[in-house]
């Protein structure tokens, strides 16, 4: 995108101060400072804006009234949280963080892990009590080298039962320690299919697990399976980050392997960043380059101003190269998804953008239901991360747009349902690529009309909440592009 103008500061306010932050260098700011650009960058990008009533840009009547507002907050999250627009609904997605340090390092795959990625499973929904389920391990991480793996459960952690009665009553926290160990045992349905009576065996095996700096490859596992004739791609791609390069190197190893099935395993995929979600789906694809993949929608202000100025903003187009990089891109007219409740945003958007230009097939539940997409806003005169305020680290996450496809699709609130219904479940999680995973077997089975049939009896694994991995499960599109600062100078002087 071409070099953006420089924007103007933005109207000031005067503000009343009563408490304060210090960064390193003792330079104290106060709450109202950073509550000020909370409601600034919200009254700007918020998509929901239109919806608030304190976003209103007649709010206020005086710079005053403005102040006193703000002080009516302790907090900037308290703020942050007061201006979202139906949290348990529409918005479950924003967020606001102390530390954009640490968020960038999120958005990238980066985090303090000790590798193991899991979710809570329970017996029934009136049981408190939690065990622990292994769903993938990340490479050379302290769990890896323990030789944890995919289905192993835990029941305990330092020695003390897992349970959840509320988000407010658990001991989900003792996860959270740098260190701690793992309680394992075997899950037992005393042979019954009623889930009531399950168990679970302690081994008498403990492990202890510590934590440290890791970047997650998106790229799990990806393979090329020949089966019935067939030569097929396996993809699991857990995160819309990483290398561009990289994966343009699978899909080079996918076309000399003569690829002409393609799985793209998104089971455990919460999103991430626009440009990434266009790179897979120009790869797999890749006789469309130019044409609209999505259609963006921003709160009236900024939509008016982007229609009026530079509508092809709106527009998420298919490419051919990403910054001279020339695409492996397959030609597929067909492709095979995987899916769970928890392949969100940026793995929605690869789904919906493709279904109107070639045969989609997804397999496994329905998706999370994230059809936004966000902007990291600083606390800088144009909300970039160049010239921030020293004083502080606070950035915002919020919702700035959302997309629908050529056919107008958008708006799922319960997720993209799967042409085919196929659980994950506790008993049988398989091994990720093989091609006995269930998940994939099934795709592999409708790929080679082999009809093999998959058995789906016990409950889904996706059925308890939260599901706790190195990025957040609350599901994540980031639009890395530059924010078009030239277009959207008008509003700034409104």
């Amino acid at each position: 995108m071409k070099n953006l103008k420089a924007l103007i500061l933005l109207f000031t306010v005067s503000v009343l101060s009563f408490s304060c932050f210090e960064d390193n260098d003792d330079v104290p700011i106060t709450t109202s400072e950073i509550n000020d650009f909370v409601w600034k960058g919200m009254n700007l990008f918020y998509l929901y804006k239109d919806n608030v009533p304190d976003l209103a840009n007649d709010r206020f009547s005086s710079n005053s009234q403005y102040a006193n507002y703000l002080d009516g907050f302790n907090s900037p999250e308290s703020l942050f949280e007061s201006l979202i627009y139906q949290r348990q609904t529409i918005d479950q997605f924003s967020w606001i963080t102390p530390d954009y340090f640490a968020n960038e390092d999120l958005l990238n795959g980066k985090g303090l892990t000790n590798g193991m990625q899991y979710t809570f499973i329970s017996r029934s929904s009136t049981d408190p009590t939690r065990y622990g389920i292994i769903l993938y391990v990340l490479p050379d991480s302290d769990a890896d080298n323990k030789g944890l793996k995919r289905g192993d459960i835990f029941y305990a952690v330092n020695g003390t039962e897992l349970y959840y009665n509320s988000p407010a009553d658990n001991n989900y926290s003792l996860l959270n320690d740098t260190n701690y160990s793992i309680d394992l045992g075997t899950y037992n349905t005393n042979g019954t299919p009623d889930t009531a009576d399950d168990s679970v065996t302690p081994l008498g095996t403990s492990v202890a697990l510590t934590k440290e700096e890791l970047t997650e490859n998106p790229i799990h596992v990806s393979k090329v399976l020949n089966v019935g004739g067939k030569s097929i791609g396996y993809l699991m791609y857990n995160g819309f980050n990483g290398s561009s390069a990289e994966l343009n190197n699978v899909f080079a190893t996918f076309k000399s392997a003569g690829v002409t099935d393609l799985v793209i395993d998104l089971r455990y995929n919460p999103g991430g960043f626009t440009s990434k979600a266009i790179l897979l789906t120009s790869l797999i694809t890749g006789q469309f380059t130019g044409e609209v993949l999505n259609i963006d929608q921003f709160n009236n202000a900024l939509q008016a101003e982007f229609e009026a100025s530079n509508p092809e903003f709106l527009e998420d187009k298919f490419i051919d190269n990403e910054n001279g990089l020339s695409l492996n891109s397959l030609n597929l007219s067909k492709v095979y998804f995987l899916t769970t409740r928890w392949s969100a945003s940026a793995s929605e958007f690869t789904i919906n953008s493709l279904t109107p230009y070639i045969d989609v097939v997804q397999i496994g539940s329905n998706t999370r239901g994230k059809y936004q997409g966000s902007w990291t806003l600083y606390d800088s005169p144009n909300f970039l991360k160049e010239g921030a305020n020293p004083n502080h680290t606070y950035a915002l996450q919020p919702l700035i747009f959302k997309y629908s496809n050529i056919q107008g699709n958008t708006d799922f609130i319960d997720g993209l349902p799967p042409d085919t219904m196929l659980n994950e479940t506790r008993l049988n999680l398989g091994i990720l690529g093989d091609e006995n995973e269930p998940l994939l077997a099934e795709a592999i089975s409708q790929i080679t009309s082999s009809g093999k049939q998959i058995s789906t009896k016990s409950e889904s694994i996706d059925a308890h909440s939260p599901f706790e991995v190195l990025q957040s499960a609350n599901g994540k599109l980031i639009d890395d592009r530059e924010i078009p600062l030239d277009i959207i100078q008008p509003i700034f002087s409104k």
